[in-house]
């Protein structure tokens, strides 16, 4: 049992309503270094070949005036989240901040939140049978830490805080900035939000799609 699945069976089911914690991505400042997912591997002990956060990553422009386009992951912790609605036993919930959570003690690994999820942000732990995905490290933000791949970022390009907090560092940023979210025309009210999204998500793409060493179409 990891110490995700520790805070969040001592917690419990449960959603104050209060806070909520949201992550803002700059894409500005984002060199593709994937620093934040090895982070994220050692913290949350993710399986090989699983991630619960990534870089997507791909050429922009023809030489001599190219550019990397980098957009990390991840789980976009939905207000309105289609993983909770399909769950048959209850496992995916609200934890405390709007974190959307999986009680790995209560999963039986069936799958439906994965094809749920429009992010691809979920997977299936074949030797566990069980879920996996970003919590936001909810282990760490439930006691006043960041989550891993927010503190191990080497350009700050990550921004983890209370929205319902005016005061607080996210709150100060998102109340002056266009942040914006990926699919935002599902309206499921995502709490990680991205700048310069658009930007990047329309610039020519001149290279096939690179998530993780992995070559693939961009899921935008």
């Amino acid at each position: 049992m990891t110490d995700t699945d520790t805070a969040i069976a001592a917690a419990g089911q449960t959603d104050s309503g209060q806070k909520r914690y949201g992550m803002l991505i700059d894409l500005s400042l984002c060199v593709g270094c994937s620093a934040c997912a090895v982070a994220c591997k050692i913290e949350n002990a993710v399986p090989v070949t699983c991630f619960n956060t990534w870089v997507e990553s791909w050429d922009s422009g023809e030489y001599p005036k190219t550019t990397r386009a980098n957009v990390p992951k991840l789980c976009n912790h939905c207000a309105d989240a289609p993983c909770i609605t399909v769950c048959p036993t209850g496992a995916t919930f609200v934890e405390e901040g709007g974190a959307v959570v999986i009680d790995r003690q209560e999963c039986i690994g069936c799958g439906s939140c994965v094809q749920a999820c429009p992010y691809g942000a979920r997977y299936l732990d074949a030797e566990a049978g069980r879920a996996g995905k970003c919590t936001y490290c909810f282990h760490r933000a439930s006691q006043g830490m960041l989550p891993a791949c927010v503190g191990t970022c080497i350009t700050q390009a990550r921004i983890f805080g209370d929205t319902n907090d005016p005061e607080s560092d996210i709150s100060r940023i998102l109340a002056d900035a266009d942040a914006e979210a990926l699919r935002a025309e599902l309206g499921l009210d995502t709490a990680t939000r991205y700048l310069g999204l658009s930007e990047t998500l329309l610039a020519e793409q001149s290279s096939t799609v690179s998530r993780g060493g992995n070559k693939r179409e961009p899921s935008r």
